[in-house]
């Protein structure tokens, strides 16, 4: 086969259509660039997807905060952390020296009261939720490059535990579910009213990329059942009109979330992105359960790179790439992100030797 395109091969891939190669990204770590520029690895004014020829790239471009207008008031700072309260009315402790999840403080949505006095009368698809400016040139860019465009964001799980925590939330979908379905489906609505202004105004993208992290370590945050009545109700909403406009449906999670499987698929989702090692996910086994039904993307274990351990790196690959590449569904991704500590030559190799085996 004639060499692709990465507009072409992701679609193919997500089609599950035959390609030349698997497919090629990736998530880095803020300062893993310019470490590698410093070390004179990339040249000055290269980027990464250019550097390590990706087949696709995403843009994030709505503000779901629920007071768009409020601005952050830093309440206490010292050397390392500021404490913050933001437009959720949420109180969080940010690390200032690297990026990291923040410290949940306290929240003043708690429960169906607050939440109904407080955040859902914010919650409306007002056109400065959206950066159109932003979506326009990463989309031309990325026809330009001829890399797969997708719009990127959270869907309603992602999205309801910044408002009101984890906790209160897994609290709600046990003592009161109906509180977190009206969160699931006020943000579904919110979600799909926006994609229907930008979409009309700046055009579709490729395709989508939902970010949904459900899962801890070999567990998920909640169990199938609360998945299934609670918050697949708004994965399916979101999925069905990405899928009344022709869009291939990409969702992320970190964390252990093979139990959703059976009812993410039913939910429409196209291809799991990122099946993390450490969490318990296995790439080949939920390839010999669900490769008929899920493109996969991602599922190799980042510990081996941020080891910098080349013959672990090479062992996995040849394990695993030979029968991801069954059925043209896979696309080469870590399972997390590339830190700083990986070296420039770890993932050089990590990069060729993945696409070596992944080519037709």
């Amino acid at each position: 086969m004639t060499q692709l395109t990465g507009v072409e091969r992701t679609d193919n891939i997500l089609h599950r259509r035959p390609v030349d190669r698997i497919g090629l990204y990736e998530h880095f770590w803020g300062d893993t660039l310019q470490k590698w520029r410093g070390e004179g690895k990339i040249q000055a004014g290269q980027d990464l997807a250019t550097h390590f020829g990706f087949d696709m790239t995403t843009c994030w471009c709505f503000n779901m905060v629920a007071d768009l207008d409020f601005q952050p008031v830093v309440i206490e700072e010292d050397e390392e952390t500021r404490l913050t309260r933001n437009g959720n009315f949420a109180t969080l402790r940010h690390h200032k020296l690297h990026a990291s999840t923040p410290e949940h403080v306290a929240f003043d949505v708690t429960e169906r009261a607050s939440w109904e006095e407080k955040a859902r009368p914010l919650l409306t698809p007002d056109p400065r939720r959206i950066n159109a400016e932003g979506y326009r040139n990463a989309r031309r860019a990325a026809a330009a490059a001829n890399r797969f465009f997708c719009w990127s964001g959270v869907n309603v799980f992602e999205l309801m535990h910044p408002i009101c925590g984890h906790e209160h939330m897994l609290f709600g979908m046990a003592m009161d579910p109906d509180w977190v379905r009206d969160m699931v489906h006020t943000y579904a609505d919110l979600t799909i009213a926006l994609m229907e202004i930008l979409f009309a105004r700046e055009g579709k993208p490729d395709g989508i990329w939902f970010y949904e992290d459900m899962g801890l370590k070999e567990r998920p945050f909640m169990s199938p059942a609360m998945y299934r009545e609670i918050v697949m109700p708004g994965h399916r909403r979101t999925i069905d009109y990405c899928h009344s406009l022709g869009l291939k449906v990409i969702m992320h999670s970190c964390g252990f979330i093979e139990p959703f499987l059976p009812d993410m698929i039913e939910a429409g989702v196209d291809c799991l992105q990122v099946m993390e090692v450490k969490a318990g996910m296995d790439p080949l086994r939920i390839k010999r359960a669900f490769g008929d039904r899920l493109v996969l993307f991602g599922g190799m274990d980042a510990r081996n790179l941020v080891a910098n351990d080349i013959r672990a790196i090479r062992a996995e690959l040849r394990e695993k790439i030979p029968v991801l590449k069954e059925g043209y569904g896979y696309i080469l991704h870590s399972d997390h992100s590339i830190p700083t500590t990986t070296e420039y030559e770890t993932y050089r190799f990590f990069v060729d030797e993945g696409l070596r085996l992944g080519t037709y």
